[in-house]
């Protein structure tokens, strides 16, 4: 059953190669295809919407709760994950202390959440401490960093502390960037592989997909236990790890993985959250250069998911 779906999503990716040329004149290059998750790029019938189909017998997809606030740890795999894939335990216990990195961060989340210019609804915040998403082609992610989606605009902000030089305190990173829905899930493949791991403890997803130079990963795990956060909140299954492949030309980063530790259903303060996009961005931010690489690379260089895009049959 497994096979069959990744023979869509394979022949899905064939589809959407041959549809680019369309996708050029009716979406900017700072709109990703992300199989639905963040923007309706590439969903249409030839691709079920970007909705996974599930089989007999797998189980229902967990929900994001409508509000909710979590600090995660990131592991930046860099060696034997190719026989130690994600999701993994926090710390990876299938993993040697050698074979990865690690950082901080919190995200924020709410999903009902109106923006001042109406433009769509929902919002998130992924704040990375001292040392930012490596999806990016850039050797020293040494920098705090933060992606916040207001509606269907996501921005990415960079604080005076430590920001690379030349990089804007405020830049957009795409126009059609959505928050995840509360039922994201659904577009992505249940793994039943995957969720063997942490003493079959999760229910795991992942679009895998085998393009060269790097496979694509984009996975989610929750806990398959649900439970609630104290005493009278209601119970639900947790999300425990959010897993991906990153940038491996510069950046050195085939996995990723950013556990969730303290997870609570809970509405984030503005303040601290999305209030920092009216304060710390002009009026019209300038386009984010994050994907740009060096001259001797390719110059249509994108993020590892969306390599799906590039690759010819």
């Amino acid at each position: 059953m497994k096979s069959r779906i990744l023979n869509r999503l394979l022949m899905a990716a064939v589809l959407l190669c041959g549809s680019q040329t369309l996708w050029a004149q009716k979406y900017p290059d700072n709109v990703y295809f992300n199989m639905g998750v963040h923007n309706t790029k590439g969903c249409n019938a030839l691709t079920n919407n970007c909705i996974a189909k599930r089989q007999a017998g797998e189980p229902a997809d967990p929900l994001f709760p409508a509000t909710w606030v979590s600090n995660w740890t990131m592991y930046r795999v860099t060696a034997n994950y190719e026989k130690n894939p994600p999701p993994y335990s926090n710390p990876p216990s299938t993993l040697q202390p050698s074979d990865y990195t690690v950082s901080q961060g919190t995200s924020y989340y709410d999903n009902n959440y109106v923006p001042a210019d109406k433009d769509g609804t929902g919002a998130m915040m992924e704040h990375y401490e001292k040392y930012c998403l490596p999806i990016f082609p850039i050797k020293d992610n040494n920098y705090t960093c933060s992606f916040i989606s207001l509606g269907n605009k996501a921005y990415f902000l960079t604080y005076p502390e430590d920001r690379p030089k030349d990089m804007p305190a405020c830049c957009m990173f795409s126009p059609m960037n959505h928050p995840p829905r509360q039922d994201f899930i659904k577009h992505l493949p249940y793994s039943a592989a995957r969720s063997q791991h942490l003493d079959a403890s999760v229910q795991a997803y992942a679009l895998e997909i085998p393009v060269k130079p790097s496979p694509i990963l984009f996975g989610y795990a929750f806990n398959k236990q649900a439970t609630s956060d104290g005493p009278g909140q209601p119970s639900y299954k947790h999300p425990q790890s959010f897993y991906f492949s990153g940038d491996t030309s510069i950046a050195n980063a085939p996995i990723v993985s950013q556990n969730y530790v303290n997870f609570l259903i809970a509405k984030p303060d503005p303040a601290k959250t999305w209030d920092l996009v009216a304060k710390m961005c002009p009026a019209s931010p300038p386009d984010c250069q994050l994907f740009v690489p060096p001259p001797s690379l390719d110059n249509g260089a994108r993020p590892q998911w969306n390599q799906l895009l590039q690759s010819q049959p």
